[in-house]
């Protein structure tokens, strides 16, 4: 069984589309570990802020596989395919990391360059995997949000209920 990381992002329909997708991820996966959710600005256009959270998930599939399962889950939710790649979103489900490959795999580039680029990508990320070690840089992700610069992307938790458990508790 191989440890992958997602990150999910939506800011369109956010409640309902998280919501949606972590049914699905679970439907397909089994047991989640999932982060708190954050609203974010929206980064690279102007446009509605996103929820964005991170999820663990343990699977025997490959990554090609698995990136098949996830534009379906995203297709499903309404996920125009034409919109232009900085645009809003029903949703956005991207493989992170898959164990510690750093490769390109099935056309996935891993890990994911959005990682150290994005608060709404790392925070999460070190929240549920503190002491992972990124399979390039070699520090972990609690390394790399410690060296953060917190004020290029604003972000902050929000309170998100799932399956009558809360993920987040807002400050």
């Amino acid at each position: 069984m191989a440890l992958i990381y997602l990150s999910l992002g939506s800011n369109i329909e956010r409640q309902r589309r998280i919501g949606a997708a972590l049914d699905a991820l679970a439907d397909y996966f089994g047991e989640l570990t999932i982060s708190s959710v954050y609203e974010s600005e929206s980064v690279g256009f102007e446009g509605d802020s996103f929820y964005n959270l991170v999820l663990g998930i343990n699977t025997a599939s490959t990554v090609g596989v698995v990136s098949k399962i996830l534009k379906d889950i995203e297709d499903q939710n309404g996920r125009d395919r034409s919109a232009p790649k900085f645009g809003a979103r029903s949703l956005d489900i991207d493989i992170l990391t898959f164990e510690s490959m750093a490769a390109e795999i099935d056309g996935i580039k891993l890990p994911r360059d959005e990682i150290l680029k994005n608060a709404f990508v790392l925070l999460p990320l070190a929240e549920i995997a503190p002491h992972s070690i990124h399979p390039v840089t070699g520090q972990t992700y609690a390394q790399h949000w410690a060296a953060y610069d917190k004020t290029k992307q604003k972000l902050w938790p929000i309170a998100f209920k799932w399956r009558n458990h809360n993920l987040t508790v807002a400050n």
